[in-house]
């Protein structure tokens, strides 16, 4: 199986500060599922900022999507992104768009045409089941609804990878379960590779996953 991320030796700081993740060796296969767990301050948000590249690998090496992160150019960061789809917990929604063109965002920038653009869309916000508040700007909408306009964004370009910063920990049981159903749908009918940081796992989760944790800077597998 191909390996869409992998890690060599990777040492992670910010500036001269304190070594966040301490020379980890680690892989993750196209397709697979995968949570990465810690402490808060463990280091997990920045091991997923370094996966879309907000982060430059102090020392080894770190390959995402077969193109190596280390000194990365900006066109070919550009070019990497174009294949990645985010979530974030606060969602990051222009709130001055509707959700129609939040979600269109990802297809804007990689030069879709307008009309396939918008079929693309309301596909999607059908599949979030949000079809019925089409129109409508991201605060008039519930933490949830917002959080799946943002997964319906994340989708929108096909992308190889979702990289999730506790996409379900402002959320209430319900539209946690509907985040979660989405992600795992991402994985198994588009074979998508899902990486997930989060506090808990469900317990509810259908499918295989492979458990990362990070602690005193060094990543290991949970079996």
């Amino acid at each position: 199986m191909d390996k869409v991320i992998i890690a060599n030796d990777l040492t992670l700081a910010y500036n001269n500060s304190e070594t966040i993740i301490n020379q980890c060796t680690f892989d993750i296969d196209s397709g697979d599922f995968v949570f990465i767990t810690g402490a808060s301050g463990s280091g997990k948000s920045t091991l997923l900022k370094s996966l879309y590249g907000a982060l430059s690998p102090k020392q080894g090496d770190l390959v995402v999507g077969g193109v190596q992160m280390k000194n990365i150019t900006t066109k070919k960061l550009n070019f990497l992104r174009r294949h990645i789809g985010i979530v974030f917990q606060d969602y990051k929604l222009i709130k001055e768009w509707t959700i129609e063109k939040n979600v269109m965002l990802p297809l804007i920038i990689s030069g879709y045409a307008k009309d396939v653009s918008e079929v693309q869309v309301q596909k999607l916000l059908t599949h979030v089941k949000l079809n019925h508040q089409l129109g409508k700007y991201p605060l008039e909408l519930s933490g949830g609804e917002q959080q799946r306009v943002a997964m319906a964004r994340a989708l929108a370009h096909n992308p190889i990878i979702i990289l999730a910063d506790e996409p379900t920990g402002n959320l209430d049981d319900y539209s946690s379960q509907v985040i979660w159903n989405l992600l795992e749908g991402a994985c198994t009918q588009l074979k998508t590779t899902v990486v997930v940081v989060t506090h808990h796992i469900p317990e509810t989760m259908k499918i295989d996953y492979t458990h990362l944790h990070i602690e005193h800077g060094s990543i290991y597998e949970v079996s």
